[in-house]
């Protein structure tokens, strides 16, 4: 590998804020993002980004658990990856693990070694389980119940 670092221009935010960690910093532990995030050091732990999206830059080596709504990797990373969305591999991706995910994009020259699991999306929930029949309740029998006024005379 080359000593110089490769060029990476994040995409533009559609909505809300995005943090990113650059390519001299590294983090071990767990990240939690409220918002957009985008990695380009090293990451040991987990990453998660509920509802947002993580980018994963050219420079970023992450031994990590990720999970976010959508998840671009286009650097190193060894760890499940788990997106609601989609998750796209570019072609100068490298990962090995197990891929959960609804929709997945893996560009020509991506390196990928695991497992992937394609579910629905969330917003299409399966349908609830049909109602269980009620039983009725016990009928009294036809026989009349013994009273003190029915008692057998002498």
């Amino acid at each position: 590998m080359s000593s110089s670092s490769r060029s990476f221009e994040p995409e533009p935010m559609v909505r809300g804020g995005s943090a990113a960690l650059g390519k001299n910093v590294t983090v071990k532990g767990q990240i939690f993002a409220r918002e957009d995030l985008t990695i380009d050091g090293e990451v040991e732990g987990t990453v998660e980004c509920h509802e947002h999206r993580l980018t994963i830059g050219p420079n970023a080596r992450v031994q990590a658990g990720l999970k976010a709504r959508e998840i671009i990797i286009h650097g190193s990373i060894q760890g499940n990856v788990d997106a609601t969305d989609k998750i796209d591999l570019k072609k100068e991706a490298k990962l090995v693990g197990d891929i959960k995910t609804s929709r997945i994009v893996i560009e020509d020259g991506a390196y990928f070694k695991g497992s992937i699991d394609i579910s629905k999306s969330s917003a299409a929930k399966p349908p609830a389980a049909p109602p269980q029949p009620v039983q009725a309740a016990p009928q009294p029998s036809a026989a009349p119940a013994a009273s003190p006024a029915a008692a057998p005379t002498r």
